[in-house]
């Protein structure tokens, strides 16, 4: 039996800037292995190809005009990255990125278990969802660590996902097994390792926070992708609360204690009135 990954060790980045690709993909591989400058480089390498194959191909110019533009559509201006640079940077690891609801992702789709990572991707933030050492965890670089997600959860949550806009993206293929964890590499700024005790004392650490197991905004920069999550979190509690306020049972009781007392509020008024404008 193989031991496991990392000496059971979990890697988490840390929100930084507008990196959230770059800890995609670094969380998906279980290490540092890369970072801004390479994702950027592999996003000009692609632009490149691109304007390459739209100039040789017979496509009209009106049609090849926006992929021609000295505008990247592979890295935006805020430095969010395109799919096609996830892809790209997880294929030099000899791993496939497939979208899930592709045809050859319908096993996944009956049990997601059977599968080893997800790419989640909404509003221009990433994050991974990736099973290490048997178990399954959120490594949203929004959460102050990764979350412990039981197998029975994570269907609900992927399905919970889907449902609210998310594209799903599976990750297949062979995993790198090992990062030195004591190579000097090894720290980048935003990375860091975590025993799952650890982890989980972060995450219940965080409880009593607004939004539990994400990270303060004030423990970095302005952050766009968060404060749309957070909005759609808020949303959601919002809801929630508005359904519960409207129940019928409530609704009804409301009607049935409060109406009489007003009738007899209004005929008492009325009772008054009356005896006022009897002649003196």
């Amino acid at each position: 039996m193989e031991g496991e990954s990392n000496g059971g060790m979990l890697y988490h980045e840390v929100q930084e800037a507008k990196l959230c690709a770059v800890h995609c993909v670094n969380t998906v591989l279980q290490g540092p292995f890369f970072s801004e400058f390479d994702l950027a480089a592999l996003a000009s390498d692609l632009d490149t190809k691109e304007r390459q194959m739209m100039q040789e191909g017979t496509v009209s110019a009106a049609a090849s005009g926006d992929f021609l533009s000295a505008e990247s559509h592979n890295v935006s201006l805020g430095g969010d990255f395109s799919i096609q640079v996830l892809q790209k940077a997880l294929e030099v690891w000899d791993l496939q990125v497939i979208a899930s609801d592709s045809p050859v992702a319908e096993h996944a789709q009956i049990d997601p278990d059977l599968e080893n990572a997800f790419i989640c991707h909404l509003h221009d933030h990433w994050f991974c969802i990736r099973k290490v050492n048997g178990e399954w965890y959120n490594f949203d670089s929004l959460y102050a660590a990764p979350q412990h997600l039981s197998k029975f959860y994570l269907a609900a949550y992927l399905d919970s996902l889907k449902n609210s806009g998310w594209s799903i993206f599976l990750v297949r293929g062979n995993f790198p097994k090992e990062f030195p964890i004591a190579s000097s590499e090894a720290s980048n700024g935003y990375g860091q390792w975590l025993s799952p005790e650890d982890a989980e004392r972060i995450i219940k650490s965080c409880n009593n926070t607004q939004s539990p197991q994400r990270i303060n905004s004030t423990q970095q920069d302005s952050n766009p992708y968060q404060e749309i999550l957070l909005e759609m979190e808020d949303q959601d509690m919002k809801a929630a609360i508005a359904a519960s306020l409207m129940e019928p049972s409530q609704s009804m009781s409301r009607v049935e204690t409060g109406s009489p007392q007003k009738d007899d509020e209004d005929t008492k008024d009325d009772n008054k009135d009356s005896e006022d404008k009897k002649p003196q």
